[in-house]
Parts: C-alpha cells; sequence; structure tokens
C-alpha cells in the first residue's frame, strides 16, 4: 500500500491538517512547487490531477519542457566497503557496476 497518488507519471504525498481538518499535499520528484488540498480523499485525487494538468497546460503556453520526476539516473552515496563489494559482484557475474546496483533495487522493491 502506498500513501502517495499517481497521475501521468507524477506522484504527490498524502497529509492531514488537524489544524485546518484538511487533506493536503505536494508533488515530489521535481523542483516546482505544486500543492493540491482536498475535504476527503477524492477532493484531494481530483486536486492533484488538477493541479497536474494546469502545469502541463502553463507549460505548453509557455513553450518550456515540463519536469520529468525520475530520469533515471541519480548519485548514492556508500560505504568504500559496499562499493567494493558490489563491484565485485558485479565483475563476479559479468554484469556493469549499474546493472548489479540496478538489480540489487529491483530485489529490494519486487520489481526482478
Amino acid at each position: 500500500m502506498s500513501n502517495l497518488l499517481s497521475y501521468k507519471n507524477y506522484n504527490g504525498t498524502v497529509e492531514y491538517s488537524k489544524e485546518d481538518d484538511c487533506l493536503f499535499g505536494k508533488v515530489v520528484g521535481i523542483k516546482s512547487l505544486l500543492s493540491y488540498e482536498g475535504d476527503s480523499i477524492r477532493e484531494l485525487e481530483q486536486d492533484f490531477q488538477n493541479v497536474i494538468d494546469e502545469y502541463l497546460d502553463d507549460c505548453k503556453e509557455r513553450n518550456v519542457k515540463p519536469e520529468q520526476p525520475y530520469k533515471g539516473t541519480f548519485n548514492v552515496r556508500i560505504s568504500p566497503e559496499l562499493h567494493r563489494d558490489i563491484a565485485v559482484y558485479a565483475i563476479e557475474h559479468g554484469k556493469t557496476l549499474n546493472a548489479a546496483v540496478e538489480e540489487a533495487i529491483g530485489n529490494m522493491v519486487g520489481i526482478s
């Protein structure tokens, strides 16, 4: 079960404000601040989708390429020992370091 909303390859959080007695969230994985709210899950999901659609429409009108949340590259800092171990694993299995890391992450999140 996930606490993220998904629409058109964008993801957003689901949070609750006791003070305001409402649900709210923001789109994650991009630099632009896109937020939304609602009094119910249905309203929250609708406002989330509206925010994404408005963002994409605005980008199109301004002839600007929309930010893509996941490009497929990221930097990871690990211990030198783990770096050595995964590099050795990759060599022993005839893989690149990237392929070995992708396999490990896929196994962790259940995508093999």
